[in-house]
């Protein structure tokens, strides 16, 4: 090979594992994703290791934890100290490239089209993409309230529906990058099917294809709200009757995007990409849509931390299914690790290449560490939880009440029946906890509460460079 691998990562927002027809969704129509799980290597045990959009970007990023990122909730700015894998990528020789959803640079909550908070200056706060066609936040997908900033926070209103004109956007980045024979790495976050789920907000010809089909509400749907849910996760006596009109949306929206994913890895077999590109297509998180009486993310359920995760790179990975456990902060180092390259020793994630080849078999207890350090985007205690999740079971605690909850996926998969009590599971109870503590332990993760971070980590909703731990400052 002349160069060294190109790197496509693609990745969706709010798109749950259980809402793809490849994962047995006989509502969703994901043709092209589905014939896509028969030719790539289908990560089956990804999970989102913090499932909110913010927290994810971070660990996806750098590789490294939320109690290493302090990226705690949505809406605040990441520090520029981090060595992101654009750096590494950098250093390699590589032309690092982002397009799409950002979510790492504001510093107020709301005010999502102010360009002091939309626009991501040139420099350091790009964690070291040398090109840059993107956005903070938004989830509405028409002009006026869908545009994107080049490097001036003059605003670029699209002309059409956000994903279709990403995608075109893409393909042209993608025959620019080529033309330069140089390797490259292209990062693309799609906004759908992220909320709001209404109508207006998604093309009429995707809406027509759901509008007469019956809508069940999930069968671990729970009538009343989860005591530990916070304010986005809570839903409302008119939500609630409004969920089969949001999930009917999101179906349009999926639907969509499948659209868009056939027309994007047609164009890289266009353009000859894939016989010397990696190329990656996942999720930030899931969704609930009322199940165990929540909606939105930020839970270890595995309606929101379940993820698909699909690779292609055809002069290594064959086509197939792995059930390794696999987790957000893995992803940078074992990309790295597939092009080559060693990951930085700060990176807190693992290569998992060699277990997702078949090469080393992973350990039956071997888990993902997943988390949440506070509400999704406002400040409070009360709503943090630690969980591990193995090829089979999950385990989670909640700080507040010392909740624990223990789930055998492969028997349970609705995640209905609590085993914590269960004289049958007690030692699978004490492996996973002591499994999640030793990998706590090892991170330093103090399983602090929310105000810890706002109080020493974080000003003015900017995180700051350095962040200590409790037992640090008390020494």
């Amino acid at each position: 090979m002349s160069k060294k691998p190109n790197l496509i990562f693609i990745f969706a927002d709010q798109l749950a594992y259980n809402r793809l027809g490849y994962n047995g969704d006989k509502v969703s129509l994901t043709p092209f994703i589905d014939s896509l799980s028969k030719n790539s290597l289908v990560v089956d045990n990804c999970v989102s290791g913090h499932p909110v959009c913010a927290p994810y970007r971070a660990s996806l990023l750098t590789g490294k934890y939320t109690t290493s990122t302090g990226m705690v909730i949505n809406e605040i700015r990441l520090s520029t100290k981090h060595k992101s894998i654009a750096h590494v990528l950098n250093d390699e020789g590589y032309h690092t490239s982002y397009m799409g959803k950002w979510h790492l640079y504001a510093a107020q909550l709301g005010h999502h089209y102010d360009p002091k908070n939309s626009y991501i200056p040139v420099g350091d706060n790009r964690l070291g993409f040398s090109d840059f066609i993107g956005y903070n936040f938004h989830h509405e997908y028409y002009a006026p309230n869908a545009y994107y900033h080049l490097d001036t926070p003059e605003k670029h209103f699209v002309d059409g529906y956000e994903p279709d004109v990403q995608v075109s956007m893409a393909l042209d980045t993608l025959k620019n990058l080529k033309e330069e024979n140089k390797p490259f790495a292209f990062f693309l976050s799609i906004g759908t099917p992220h909320d709001p789920w209404i109508k207006e907000n998604v093309p009429e010809e995707y809406y027509n294809k759901f509008k007469d089909v019956k809508i069940n509400l999930p069968e671990n749907y729970l009538p009343y709200n989860d005591y530990h849910a916070d304010l986005w996760a809570k839903l409302k006596k008119k939500e609630r009757i409004e969920l089969p009109e949001w999930i009917r949306c999101y179906y349009a929206m999926v639907n969509n995007l499948d659209d868009n994913i056939k027309r994007l890895y047609e164009g890289i077999e266009k353009l000859d990409l894939f016989k010397d590109s990696v190329v990656v297509f996942t999720s930030d998180h899931g969704e609930l849509f009322g199940a165990h009486g929540r909606r939105a993310k930020n839970i270890f359920y595995d309606e929101a931390v379940r993820v698909p995760f699909l690779i292609k790179y055809d002069p290594l990975i064959k086509n197939g299914k792995t059930d390794a456990v696999f987790n957000t902060v893995d992803i940078m180092p074992t990309l790295l690790g597939l092009l080559g390259i060693n990951s930085p020793k700060e990176v807190e994630g693992k290569n998992r290449l060699d277990e997702l080849l078949g090469k080393v078999k992973q350990d039956e207890y071997e888990g993902s560490l997943m988390m949440c350090c506070g509400p999704t985007a406002i400040y409070g205690n009360g709503r943090e939880w630690r969980a591990y999740r193995t090829k089979q079971y999950t385990y989670a605690i909640f700080r507040s009440d010392r909740k624990e909850l223990l789930f055998d996926n492969i028997n349970d998969p609705l995640q209905m029946h609590n085993l914590v009590k269960d004289p049958n599971y007690k030692e699978i109870y004490n492996i996973l906890k002591s499994k999640m503590y030793e990998e706590m332990n090892r991170i330093g993760d103090d399983f602090e509460p929310n105000s810890f971070y706002k109080h020493h980590w974080i000003k003015n909703r900017l995180i700051k460079d350095y962040l200590p731990r409790r037992s640090e400052l008390h020494k």
